[in-house]
């Protein structure tokens, strides 16, 4: 397959390639090296500036911060994945009644960018009274925008299965949502998978935008430690401590992402089969309980 896509590399571009690559990654340790110079030199691996992530107090700050990112991020991503769920589900629809109202907030939410939807619920709050803290202003924010692209994955993924498996569902007799849930959705569930792990590692990103709004997640509490005179306004130890942080929580769930899909391949490499067919579909849904 790969062969058809571009020429296979002969000796001497293999070898021209191996140069390159050993280029590039010469370059960037001398940019890494340079960026690790001058932090040095300007006084950021100073003791006064690291030590007071040794003490218990800070510690626990960081972790109430993690917790609240978190929070925040694990409760809209399960609002996300059932708001892209059932926009999704509208927007493939034989209604225009349905299908359209869905399409238009689907892309209103799309296009509206994250912060203002943050300010929207978290200032409309304080003007209006509406009993939303920052947290609810963060996940409402986070739900509608990550919803509406989560919903266009689905509905992507669900229109990228082959059209004969569905001509093939309807011509045994299964109805729309029987074609939806028995055929389409088992064999587009793996191409939609790193779509929608990617866009969950963005929302949890994202969460970091509430520190604007007075949320107390982790960046909250960083740009909090950063700015104490007594140990020397240790901004950037402070950002690279929880830039490390984020980065072991996205590599934690690209992982799971990975596994999960790893163990589908090999189920259905042990059953042998590809996902059920349309006239096995009819004969399951069919069957007498």
């Amino acid at each position: 397959m790969s062969a058809v896509l571009y020429d296979v590399p002969g000796p001497r571009a293999k070898a021209r390639n191996r140069i390159l690559n050993a280029v590039v990654i010469v370059a960037l340790l001398a940019v890494v090296g340079w960026v690790v110079y001058r932090l040095n030199e300007s006084g950021q691996f100073a003791e006064r500036r690291w030590i007071q992530f040794t003490f218990d107090s800070i510690q626990r700050e960081l972790w109430n911060g993690l917790l609240n990112t978190l929070k925040a991020a694990g409760l809209a991503t399960v609002l996300a994945l059932l708001f892209g769920a059932v926009f999704a589900a509208a927007r493939i629809s034989d209604h225009w009644w349905f299908r359209a109202p869905a399409t238009l907030v689907v892309e209103l939410f799309r296009a509206i960018p994250l912060l203002i939807l943050m300010f929207f619920f978290y200032y409309g709050n304080l003007q209006f009274d509406l009993g939303l803290g920052p947290f609810w202003a963060v996940v409402f924010g986070l739900t509608l925008y990550n919803g509406s692209v989560l919903a266009e994955i689905f509905r992507a993924g669900i229109a990228a299965v082959p059209k004969g498996q569905r001509e093939a569902a309807y011509a045994t007799g299964l109805r729309k949502n029987q074609v939806v849930r028995l055929i389409l959705l088992p064999q587009a569930i793996t191409s939609m998978l790193p779509a929608i792990v990617s866009q969950l590692v963005v929302l949890l990103k994202d969460t970091a935008l509430g520190f604007i709004i007075t949320y107390a997640e982790l960046l909250y509490v960083g740009k909090q430690m950063g700015g104490r005179l007594q140990y020397g306004f240790p901004y950037i130890p402070t950002y690279i401590v929880i830039a490390v942080i984020y980065i072991g929580l996205c590599s934690l769930l690209s992982l799971l992402a990975k596994r999960l899909e790893a163990r589908s391949r090999r189920q259905r490499k042990t059953r042998g089969t590809p996902p059920p067919s349309a006239a096995e579909a009819a004969t399951s849904a069919e069957a007498p309980l």
